[in-house]
């Protein structure tokens, strides 16, 4: 598949494998680890926080998860490690922080959160913390420009691209009628530059998508897994999972 690393052709547990029954919150130590001792591979979220350091989060706003409330971005590092979550002792990590923990022994799949206006300040937070990393990791984001941005920060990353069929015109906000078309139908890897896409399981079979797999013999994952019925049917059409909520 063009070079692309082997390890990518795995399951990913998505945001770790989280179980908020067992007190196991997505996107935190307690939830990697539990990938870890599974031996899966760990998809996870970044973005800035208020202070310009990249943290472990997926939401813009903390109220969902945590004791918390507003943007991420309204806060520093230091104010939201005094966050509790609501079903967990864990606490937002920064990056360089769940790196270390990690220290190599699964692979990584970074998504990077944007806010589809500004580009660098997370894109160099995030290729700074992986400049010295000694273990497999990628990263990918539904943002094609914030790729693009990889592409020249950090050039030796792998990247992704995420993509869906963006039929919401909410999700998210903001994209014309025309980016929408060229997001769903990969077009905006031009800009991207990619080695691997993450599709939209709900998407699947798809044209672009099927291209991109058996033409350009490039990696295709896919997300989000949630039944070993829709694993079955998902590796139909792709080369590996990003899955919650069953163990592949």
């Amino acid at each position: 598949m063009g070079g692309e690393p082997d390890w990518l052709v795995q399951p990913f547990a998505h945001r770790g494998l989280h179980d908020s029954e067992k007190g196991i919150v997505e996107n935190t130590a307690s939830a990697f680890q539990a990938a870890i001792d599974a031996g899966y591979g760990i998809e996870l979220d970044v973005r800035t926080c208020g202070d310009g350091t990249v943290v472990v989060f997926h939401d813009d706003t903390l109220q969902r998860l945590t004791t918390g409330a507003g943007p991420v971005s309204d806060h520093t590092a230091s104010q939201l490690k005094r966050v509790s979550f609501r079903a967990s002792k864990d606490r937002i990590q920064t990056l360089p922080e769940m790196l270390e923990e990690i220290c190599g022994r699964v692979p990584l799949l970074i998504e990077l959160k944007t806010d589809w206006k500004t580009y660098g300040p997370l894109e160099k937070g995030v290729g700074s913390s992986l400049e010295h990393y000694q273990g497999p990791a990628a990263v990918m984001s539904f943002d094609p420009h914030s790729m693009g941005a990889m592409a020249r920060i950090a050039p030796g990353i792998v990247r992704g691209l995420v993509a869906e069929h963006f039929a919401d015109p909410h999700t998210p906000e903001g994209l014309s009628p025309r980016q929408r078309f060229m997001m769903r139908h990969l077009l905006s890897a031009f800009i991207a530059k990619p080695q691997f896409v993450n599709y939209d399981v709900r998407a699947l079979p798809a044209m672009a998508p099927w291209i991109w797999r058996h033409v350009l013999q490039r990696p295709l994952l896919t997300w989000t897994v949630r039944s070993p019925e829709q694993a079955r049917e998902a590796r139909r059409w792709a080369d590996a999972i990003v899955f919650e909520g069953f163990r592949p």
